[in-house]
């Protein structure tokens, strides 16, 4: 039974947390809704960070999830800036860093998200080393970019993965030099496998982008703290004025397990451990977002994603179990990319070693396609390139774990619908 005289708090103002307290309010909760964000600006969207904004294409109000106005119409008590530092679970309070400010809460929603992972190598102090994950990170790379475009100038990027390939496109767009440097032997090698992965290698090497697979980034080197080359562990040394590291992102789990809420294996991507309905150890406390590990039995496995989808609809998932509703949060992983003239979208899960084949319909030499990644006959994955409206079949094909003819998966004149029992 929820009334008008609890409190519910938010810990993390990203997508998540932003549409949480939305969806509190769209289903009547009446209580006090105090959104905490460690970030001066209000809650917004990270897709345009490494696209649309960074490109110059999309204005920057456009990034936000609601207009700052709106927090305060739906009563909503928006903490900027200010940080959690402890969560008592017993006397059902957390704890503000700044003044050690205690706040009580009937249910707590953690949607800490993630932080960029960091190199581990000399170098990484001087001023021309980036990462992107949020919206400061997004304005000052897009200045870099511009001016690196405008002298032809030199970007080194560690990590050929969606950020990586995304801030590539991106640079190239400015007219910067890009050299891309990664241990995989191809791009996207762990979401994709190489059958996939070479199609992006190719993509980018067409719009000039250098790689350099197979090697790691030992040192940064710079004099009188400008950047000047990248050295990678086979002793080459590449011309750079900038170097973004995109190596990956980890779960910002640190307040959960300083309050002793189950973490999910590292094997597993870590995380914080929920159920179905997205409730942690502590059965008044949630997680959703990037930093939350859910269970999909569809699978036989739990799954933390890092996407702005599992944002989207986990943040209202965790909102509508918070207020006692029968909600089980179950959704396909899901993302989408542009870069250049290249637009893709990817629904379910399928990592290297669970598959057998890749199959293909349409014409994978003109980008115009859809791949499936299958495991005796039963489709896995599935990701459409340049072809569009085609999520919710796949989706279903994923769901069904029907045995399809992989012949007539790959016939383009077989509508998606007829393989779907």
């Amino acid at each position: 039974m929820v009334d008008a005289d609890q409190t519910f708090v938010i810990v993390g103002g990203g997508l998540a947390g932003a549409k949480a307290a939305e969806t509190l309010r769209t289903e009547g909760f009446t209580g006090r809704v105090i959104l905490i964000c460690d970030e001066r600006d209000h809650p917004y969207e990270r897709p345009p960070l490494s696209k649309g904004y960074l490109l110059g294409k999309e204005e920057r109000e456009s990034v936000f999830a609601h207009e700052p106005a709106w927090y305060a119409r739906h009563d909503i008590e928006l903490h900027l800036g200010q940080t959690v530092d402890a969560v008592d679970r017993a006397a059902k309070t957390v704890r503000f860093g700044d003044d050690g400010t205690l706040v009580r809460y009937d249910k707590l929603l953690l949607v800490t998200g993630a932080e960029p992972r960091r190199l581990e190598v000399p170098g990484t102090s001087l001023a021309g080393v980036h990462h992107l994950r949020r919206l400061s990170h997004a304005e000052r790379l897009k200045g870099v970019l511009a001016a690196l475009g405008r002298d032809n100038g030199h970007l080194v990027i560690a990590g050929a993965g969606w950020i990586g390939l995304e801030v590539a496109a991106a640079a190239r767009e400015y007219g910067a030099e890009v050299t891309v440097i990664e241990p995989e032997p191809t791009p996207l090698h762990g979401v994709l496998g190489p059958e996939l992965g070479n199609l992006f290698e190719e993509l980018h090497r067409e719009h000039g982008v250098r790689f350099h697979f197979g090697v790691r980034l030992t040192e940064i080197v710079g004099q009188d703290g400008v950047v000047l080359a990248a050295r990678t562990d086979d002793g080459e040394e590449h011309p750079a004025h900038d170097v973004l590291a995109a190596i990956g992102a980890a779960p910002r789990t640190a307040l959960a397990e300083a309050a002793g809420l189950e973490i999910a294996d590292r094997s597993l991507g870590g995380g914080i451990a929920v159920d179905e309905h997205l409730r942690t150890s502590d059965p008044d406390i949630y997680a959703a977002g990037d930093v939350a590990s859910f269970p999909l039995p569809l699978f036989g496995t739990r799954l933390r994603v890092e996407h702005w989808a599992n944002a989207l609809n986990g943040g209202p998932a965790a909102a509508r179990a918070m207020l006692g509703r029968d909600t089980v949060y179950d959704r396909l992983p899901y993302f989408f990319s542009d870069q250049y003239d290249l637009g893709m979208e990817y629904s379910g899960w399928a990592p290297p070693g669970s598959y057998d084949q890749v199959v293909i319909r349409g014409d994978a030499g003109k980008r115009e396609f859809i791949a499936f990644w299958v495991s005796e006959g039963r489709v896995l994955a599935g990701m459409n390139v340049n072809v569009w409206d085609v999520t919710e079949p796949i989706q279903r094909l994923v769901r069904s774990r029907a045995v399809v003819d992989t012949e007539a998966l790959a016939d383009p004149h077989v509508p998606l619908a007829e393989l779907v029992p």
